[in-house]
């Protein structure tokens, strides 16, 4: 019988073919990966064409670049923007050794924002052996390109404008295409090819509600970020089917033991239960981690859904989680009183908090308690409620005895502790903004971290010693060119960073103390938080340089991380725990795997930063022309943003604004400084300023100063201002 031919591979299964290869491929790779031969080669050459003409394979090569380094022209993929606002990008293939270099994009002023996971082709000019930046040739079609914004009807008809604050073009939206969508509505649309009077046009895909409505921003960000929202039905009916484990089996009993859950008032679903118990003059510590290997396994419906995803996305009005809610809010949630299968990490320490030896196994728990940080916080504080004080002699003290010995530890090898103040938005039931504030940090906040640090590291630790593939979480060190320009900073306030040695954790906590009582404390903490690498997930150790740690991975929230399931399986694997261990072809696809879900990780940042932004300018927009004080958070050579000191609300100052004079943009110093009246406006310095708009559908705040502005700062020996030019520091004139 003739061997049946294999079909054509679709579009969509070139591009992702030609994405995830892990070197560059032509025709005949792409003809042997699917079994294409004889007549079907045309076919497939004509696919290619088409591709190559999106932009999605370029011209198929004859020739490769050398390994290590980025052809002139070549795909890249968005990863996000660092502190200062530049957009960052990775190559699509890597081939030298180590993380890739880094890609800075040029983006025309005006043109909308690139979310994370967007391909492009770009010309890329090396800066130097770990800098590209890159110019945008085309972006290479995935699915369809989406635009949210909001529904406009005028006489010419309809008009889409987007919601990313630094798009300036509209969209023309025709009537067979608005798809029922009413004026003032919110809606997610489709771009489409043709354009017609010059405006580029769009279809409505999906309503999201009325821009009146502040429940429409948490449909907003999702859509804006192409969240995948609906889980497939496979993957719905696998969790619903999934049956609870009520009796341990082959799996340790810990029912009796008082592990607790202790979380924010505000947590939706609790992967990680603690407990402690003194070991002479030591501490035995249990950390136990919701199962999510037992119900999600390789391969499966749930898996592919939870790999898609990457992580759950937490805004202030919903959640979109990784795995359906029968599974994180049901059968994988660490409820109180009721049994659960977990995997679990029991470690000894000595009296100084160092990790002395640790063990993983399966086990079935029941959770003594819910806790929150408040309640553990006030128990320890003296004032217990009715369900902390019978945990108080057992549970609660013995668990800040095992914290301080931790505490030591960390303190010794010398972590970065950067002061990173976190907003939180309390939502009234019709979704209006009742109160935005920082969220309080407590000793109980700081306990579960440093249970769950070590668990991270014993983790890491048992599959580095056996050889498996880890999904390490790692946080490289500072790029010279950061340093740098970090040094030419500190000097100009006298301040200094150690040189010709190399720094440490210690290094940056030490310039932090010596600048806590001066007026450049919070200056200084921003331009160490700028200065530092980002973090993401590699099967390559490079350590965890904020943390001092050598070897760490994540393993206490599978729940909300694909990750963390992965560092289950590989321990499940390596320890003999089940048949639902790391597969071979997972392990093989480890560098991709985690270049992916650190890509939806800073998906899911800039949707979360993205809703509070919009959230808080709905909060403020009945405040407009009211005044406030707070302080320059950022210069660059259009303006100043501000950071209030209430609510954290982050807003611009356009330069435009700031009176007839020219500025000039002192790059390496954070500063404007004023051509004729020499008044310097520098990055730190406290403002008191009014709202002069605030826009809840884009989330943009406008500020403009009030009161008399501060002469000049002198000038460091030698350092005059920055020249002005169109890219580093062009000046600007108010």
């Amino acid at each position: 019988m003739a061997r049946k031919k294999p079909p054509l591979p679709t579009k969509d299964q070139l591009r992702t073919f030609i994405a995830e290869s892990p070197t560059p491929v032509g025709k005949r790779e792409i003809a042997r990966a699917f079994q294409i031969t004889g007549d079907d080669r045309v076919p497939l050459k004509a696919l290619l064409k088409e591709l190559s003409a999106e932009g999605t394979v370029g011209r198929i090569r004859k020739s490769a670049p050398p390994p290590g380094r980025l052809a002139e022209v070549s795909p890249i993929v968005i990863t996000g923007t660092d502190e200062d606002g530049e957009t960052l990008a990775r190559p699509l293939v890597w081939e030298g050794d180590g993380e890739p270099p880094r890609i800075i994009v040029q983006e025309k002023r005006g043109s909308p924002a690139l979310p994370p996971g967007t391909r492009l082709l770009a010309r890329l000019s090396k800066r130097s052996a770990r800098l590209y930046e890159a110019t945008v040739l085309r972006r290479i079609p995935t699915t369809s390109d989406r635009v949210v914004g909001t529904y406009r009807l005028g006489p010419d008809g309809g008009r889409l404008v987007p919601a990313d604050k630094r798009s300036r073009s509209e969209f023309r939206v025709s009537r067979v295409d608005a798809g029922g969508a009413e004026h003032g509505e919110l809606v997610s649309a489709e771009v489409l090819p043709t354009a017609r009077n010059g405006l580029p046009e769009a279809r409505i895909v999906e309503r999201l509600g009325s821009s009146d409505d502040p429940r429409a921003i948490g449909a907003l960000a999702v859509a804006a970020h192409d969240i995948p929202v609906a889980f497939p039905e496979d993957a719905v009916v696998q969790a619903e089917t999934a049956k609870p484990v009520t009796a341990p089996g082959d799996r340790e009993d810990l029912r009796e033991l008082p592990l607790v859950t202790i979380d924010g008032d505000d947590a939706r679903d609790f992967d990680d239960a603690v407990y402690a118990e003194p070991d002479g003059e030591g501490w035995k510590i249990v950390v136990a981690i919701a199962d999510v290997a037992h119900y999600v396994t390789p391969g499966s419906p749930l898996d592919r859904a939870a790999f898609q995803r990457g992580n759950s996305v937490y805004l202030p009005d919903r959640v979109v989680p990784m795995l359906p809610e029968a599974l994180s809010n049901e059968l994988c949630s660490l409820k109180p009183k009721v049994p659960r299968p977990v995997m679990v990490a029991f470690m000894t320490l000595d009296k100084e908090g160092r990790l002395l030896s640790h063990r993983f196994g399966r086990a079935l728990m029941r959770s003594a308690a819910r806790l929150t940080y408040d309640q553990v916080q006030n128990a320890r504080d003296g004032k217990p409620d009715e369900t902390a004080f019978p945990l108080m002699e057992r549970v609660i003290e013995p668990l800040y005895g095992a914290f301080r010995a931790l505490l030591r530890a960390r303190e010794k090898r010398g972590t970065l502790d950067l002061d990173l103040p976190e907003r939180r938005v309390f939502l009234g039931p019709d979704g209006d903004v009742l109160a935005i504030r920082s969220r309080l940090r407590f000793d109980s906040h700081k306990l579960i971290e440093e249970f769950m640090i070590c668990a991270n590291v014993a983790a890491a630790e048992t599959l580095e010693a056996r050889g498996l593939p880890c999904m390490y979480r790692v946080h490289d060190r500072p790029t010279y060119e950061k340093l740098e320009g970090l040094r030419v900073f500190l000097e100009s306030i006298d301040l200094s960073l150690p040189k010709g040695q190399v720094l440490q954790p210690k290094h940056f906590t030490r310039l932090l103390s010596r600048a806590a009582d001066t007026p450049y404390k919070q200056m200084v903490n921003d331009l160490v938080l700028r200065s530092q690498a980002q973090a993401m997930y590699s099967p390559d150790n490079l350590g965890h340089f904020g943390l001092a740690l050598r070897r760490y991975a994540h393993f206490t929230s599978p729940i909300r991380r694909y990750s963390d399931v992965l560092v289950h399986r590989g321990l499940i694997k390596g320890l003999g725990l089940g048949e639902d261990g790391l597969t071979d072809a997972e392990a093989a696809r480890m560098r991709q795997i985690g270049e992916h879900i650190s890509m939806t990780e800073r998906r899911a940042q800039v949707a979360e930063r993205d809703a509070v932004d919009r959230y808080t300018a709905l909060f403020l927009s009945s405040q407009v022309g009211g005044e406030f004080s707070g302080r320059i958070s950022g210069v660059s050579r259009f303006g100043l943003f501000i950071s209030l000191d209430d609510t954290g609300a982050d807003g611009l100052v356009p330069v435009s604004t700031l009176g007839s004079d020219y500025y000039e943009y002192d790059a390496p110093h954070h500063r404007l400084i004023g051509r004729k009246t020499r008044v310097v406006f520098q990055l730190g310095q406290p403002v008191q300023v009014r709202l002069a708009d605030a826009d809840p559908v884009k989330g943009g705040l406008v500020f403009s100063l009030l009161g008399e502005r501060r002469p000049a700062a002198r000038r460091p020996e030698g350092r005059p201002p920055a020249a002005s030019h169109r890219k580093r520091g062009s000046r600007r004139r108010g």
